[in-house]
């Protein structure tokens, strides 16, 4: 389906629907000047677009999944974080939880730092300000993951996490913040529809980390690289990262052996802010 095709037969299932174009973008997360250039083809939308908008007009499984098929021709997507920046960082962060809130099942990955969904405010706030962002789109990005946290707490999701041992000894903020951080991921794992699992430094490893990826659905993985947020969506690709993701978290400790073990890490943190 070429870009024309696709704008005007979502401009006619919108109109079929009879919702107006500015309540379609709201519940898409995206500007109605966007919307409308998706529309009038003057704009190439994602899968994640598409999803939204068929999402937000209403479509039957059915119809989405044919025309999340027809755009899926692009196997991989890439948004380089300099468009992201000047989208507003902040705004991707309500667009990704915009995609959390319709999706049943993630899988997330995580060799390099705490997963977003389950850092606290003082973490996230160490992450963000890495990225040189003014005050205020600093705060409003923090108030916007902190918001999409609230996913956690959605029991009719399955939420599950492959964090490495290293990522959790990474001191992304001081010793007795990072105590805390330790304390709030095994909190959340008492969840029953959260698995959080630790790869444990001691496992003999059989794969590679070699970055974090998100599985949403079995159907969309999301990779962030130094340069770009990538969308991959061909159905090969995405089993690779579903085996890998199941590689880890079959060698990977959970529930109280894995709360164990953040227990000691937290200890070795406040024994250091003891003695620092």
């Amino acid at each position: 389906m070429k870009r024309g095709e696709l704008g005007a037969a979502l401009r006619a299932l919108r109109r079929a629907s009879g919702k107006e174009a500015k309540t379609v973008a709201r519940s898409a997360v995206m500007s109605a000047s966007k919307l409308s250039k998706i529309e009038t083809a003057k704009a190439a939308p994602s899968v994640v677009d598409v999803e939204r908008v068929l999402t937000a007009i209403g479509v039957s499984d059915e119809v989405k999944e044919e025309y999340l098929e027809a755009v899926r021709a692009a196997a991989t997507e890439a948004t380089a974080w300099r468009l992201i920046r000047r989208m507003g960082v902040h705004k991707a962060q309500q667009q990704t939880r915009a995609l959390e809130a319709h999706m049943t099942v993630l899988r997330l990955f995580q060799p390099a730092l705490v997963p977003g969904l389950l850092q606290t405010p003082e973490y996230i706030r160490a992450v963000l300000a890495r990225h040189n962002l003014g005050a205020e789109v600093l705060t409003k990005t923090i108030s916007a993951r902190v918001e999409r946290q609230q996913v956690l707490y959605d029991s009719s999701k399955e939420l599950h996490f492959v964090i490495t041992e290293p990522v959790l000894r990474w001191r992304i903020v001081s010793a007795s913040r990072m105590a805390e951080q330790m304390d709030r991921i095994a909190s959340l794992s008492r969840l029953p529809h959260l698995d959080i699992r630790i790869v444990p430094l001691s496992a003999r490893q059989r794969d590679i980390a070699n970055h974090a990826f998100v599985v949403r659905d079995d159907r969309t993985v999301t990779v962030e690289t130094v340069h770009a947020d990538l969308a991959v969506t061909d159905p090969r690709d995405v089993a690779l990262y579903i085996r890998k993701f199941e590689g880890f978290a079959a060698m990977a400790i959970s529930g109280d052996e894995a709360r164990s073990t953040l227990e000691s890490i937290r200890d070795d943190f406040l024994r250091e802010q003891e003695t620092g």
